[in-house]
């Protein structure tokens, strides 16, 4: 069982509740692994600004690295920083945000493995279960906003809404869509939480 783990965080609610759980299992997160494309700076995925992670780690304590990756290196470059970080801060173990997808789980094992150390995935579930973690999201006092969404699922006017009662009211209206977003259909940015202090 990992001790001492990095986490691939992207600033959002899946990578905040995950170090939430992680910290309350009472594993020690070194430090946080975000990936950045090289040619824009901004995060993969969410297309955020590395500001914004920056001071997200600044409130939570730990730092931060950045991945400067494309789409023909990330499997590469994301090994070799498991690597660093191995060196750097002890590491035996590497934390996923991936609550149920099987081909997400299976990139992070695979990536591990090759660089020696544990992959966990404290929020791992049945995809049945997700709005519970959506709502206990939101029971623990997290804040987010929509940064992005994925046009062809939801409502482009949905980027910037807060997630409250209300966004979980209209999100469960999509047959199709994974309240928790699991496959790209919306990205957050966290502004506030149980895991953070004070600005």
């Amino acid at each position: 069982m990992a001790e001492k783990v990095a986490l691939s965080f992207s600033g959002g609610k899946d990578s905040c509740l995950a170090l939430y759980y992680l910290q309350k299992q009472g594993l020690q997160v070194e430090c946080l692994l975000t990936t950045v494309w090289k040619e824009s700076q901004e995060t993969v995925a969410h297309d955020e600004k590395r500001e914004r992670v920056l001071n997200q780690a600044d409130r939570l304590g730990i730092p931060v690295h950045f991945i400067k990756t494309n789409f023909n290196t990330y499997t590469n470059d994301f090994i070799f920083y498991i690597n660093e970080m191995k060196q750097h801060y002890g590491i035996d173990g590497m934390a996923f945000g991936d609550i149920y997808l099987e081909g997400h789980r299976k990139w992070g094992e695979q990536v591990t493995k090759e660089a020696g150390v544990e992959a966990v995935y404290p929020l791992w579930t049945d995809q049945q279960k997700v709005i519970r973690l959506l709502r206990e999201f939101m029971v623990l006092g997290f804040e987010a906003e929509v940064i992005k969404v994925d046009a062809e699922k939801l409502p482009e006017s949905w980027d910037g809404r807060r997630v409250d009662e209300a966004f979980v009211k209209d999100i469960l209206t999509y047959e199709d869509v994974c309240p928790m977003g699991e496959s790209g259909e919306y990205h957050t940015y966290v502004r506030d939480g149980p895991i953070f202090g004070k600005e």
